[in-house]
């Protein structure tokens, strides 16, 4: 009786872990079954919401919340329709009085005019902030940490987790805090200068959460003054068994763009899908997307960066800021909030939704699903403020692609989701998913690939098809 109900409980696993892998994101899989996709209703976004560098955490009352800069929060049951909780300057929804608070890293940052870029963690049902203070250009800066017994608070109790100030030193903002998989605490963070870091944190005890080195910890990707990079994420996929490192380059007033590289360790190395160790390469990393504009979009999205990620089962989601295009090659100073879904192309390399998130489900699709009109957009590579605008192509069932009657490439379904896009002999891998394309309102079909090689002309590609 023994040995059947160890073989019962190894089975239980072993079908959980397949219908994890099954139902979403573990890479392309070539085998199994997946039902046919369900486009997405109409869903309710609500109000737009404004929460720069949003970090997302799912809180113990079962509700998301997204903390950002200067003291904004908003509030989400279904990461779907958001609720500004607390705006810009709103630091009595989270302190009786934060400067009292957190006097200890005012004396060290004495100019800092509000709290950048917090993230909230739950250990032993305690909630800790882990936030930072400085100011533009500087590297004196300082990451400390409060908590509070509720995620909204009031927060008290500082503790100082690093400063920094040297000048060939990383520099101490934007923190965020993970568990591995074998529940080591790590903290990874840092801006421009000299790039990102990772320290450990102990995991249980009267210290938990506090470093257990000394310094400043181990670099993971390289960095300088000019295009950062900052705000960084680690994530981890069991399906792929790989670390993912998120981070943002370019400017967050115009260019900003979320890259990503990816490990077998939590503190690295993380390479790119180009076999470069980004703690050598500050420019490494696979380009996400861009500043772009579709057809028919009023204005183009700007600036999508600063993200954090949150997983819900086998799915994936980052909850970014953006802007707006204004003019030509302008963009907006105000920001908003999305959701978008991730998703994992046949190699295990993240690609994220051209739309944002809706409730769509990964299904299963055939030639006939997918051929038809779409808008293309080739992602740039390079920290671009200039915008990527959609050209119209008609993708027919036998695999060849077309834009004004010329052939300019052709597609490839593997399996279920999958596909191959080929440009010039320039290949990009990702995944076809049902959307609701928000500026045409309706319900369609979107395709978002990442480039296989470093030197091919975009970074990746979006493409919808309204249905």
């Amino acid at each position: 009786m023994k040995k059947i109900g160890i073989l019962f409980l190894v089975f239980v696993l072993l079908f959980c872990l397949i219908a994890c892998d099954k139902e979403n994101n573990g890479g392309c899989d070539l085998e199994r079954e997946i039902k046919a996709f369900v486009l997405p209703e109409k869903p309710n976004y609500g109000g737009e919401v404004s929460v720069h560098d949003p970090s997302v955490l799912k809180a113990l009352d079962g509700n998301y919340y997204a903390f950002g800069s200067h003291f904004a929060v908003s509030k989400s049951k279904d990461l779907i329709s958001w609720k500004q909780v607390s705006r810009d300057g709103g630091h009595l929804n989270l302190y009786s009085d934060w400067r009292t608070v957190i006097k200890n890293a005012l004396d060290y940052v004495p100019e800092a005019r509000s709290t950048w870029a917090p993230a909230v963690v739950i250990l032993n049902d305690k909630y800790y902030m882990y936030y930072s203070l400085s100011t533009f250009g500087s590297q004196v800066s300082y990451i400390g940490r409060v908590e509070a017994d509720s995620p909204l608070g009031p927060y008290t109790n500082s503790v100082e987790i690093l400063r920094s100030g040297e000048l060939n030193g990383p520099n101490a903002i934007d923190p965020e805090v993970f568990f591995d998989k074998d529940e080591r605490l790590w903290m990874v963070y840092g801006s421009f200068f000299a790039g990102i870091y990772i320290i450990e944190l102990h995991n249980k005890g009267a210290k938990i959460g506090l470093p257990k080195e000394e310094g400043f910890g181990k670099r993971l990707w390289a960095g300088n003054m000019q295009n950062g990079p900052e705000g960084p994420y680690i994530f981890y996929n069991p399906s792929t068994d790989y670390y993912y490192l998120m981070t943002s380059h370019g400017s967050l007033a115009n260019n900003y763009n979320m890259r990503i590289a990816r490990s077998k360790n939590p503190d690295g190395p993380y390479f790119d899908p180009y076999g470069n160790d980004v703690a050598d390469v500050q420019a490494g990393g696979a380009k996400l997307a861009g500043n772009h504009q579709f057809a028919g979009q009023e204005r183009g999205l700007a600036a999508l960066g600063h993200n954090s990620v949150i997983r819900e089962g086998c799915e994936y989601f980052v909850v970014h800021h953006l802007r707006y295009r204004e003019g030509i090659n302008r963009v907006s100073g105000y920001h908003n909030q999305q959701t978008r879904q991730l998703f994992f192309n046949e190699d295990g390399w993240p690609v994220l939704s051209p739309n944002r998130y809706a409730g769509e489900k990964l299904g299963s699709f055939t030639l006939d699903d997918i051929s038809g009109n779409y808008d293309l957009i080739f992602h740039t590579n390079e920290n671009a403020v200039s915008f990527s605008e959609s050209i119209n192509c008609e993708f027919k069932t036998d695999g060849s692609i077309y834009h004004e009657d010329k052939k300019i490439g052709t597609w490839k379904l593997l399996a279920d989701y999958c596909l191959t896009l080929t440009f010039e002999n320039e290949v990009y891998k990702g995944v076809v998913v049902p959307q609701w394309i928000e500026h045409l309102n309706c319900p369609g079909i979107g395709i978002s690939a990442l480039a296989e090689a470093k030197d091919n002309q975009a970074s990746g590609i979006w493409a919808l098809k309204s249905t």
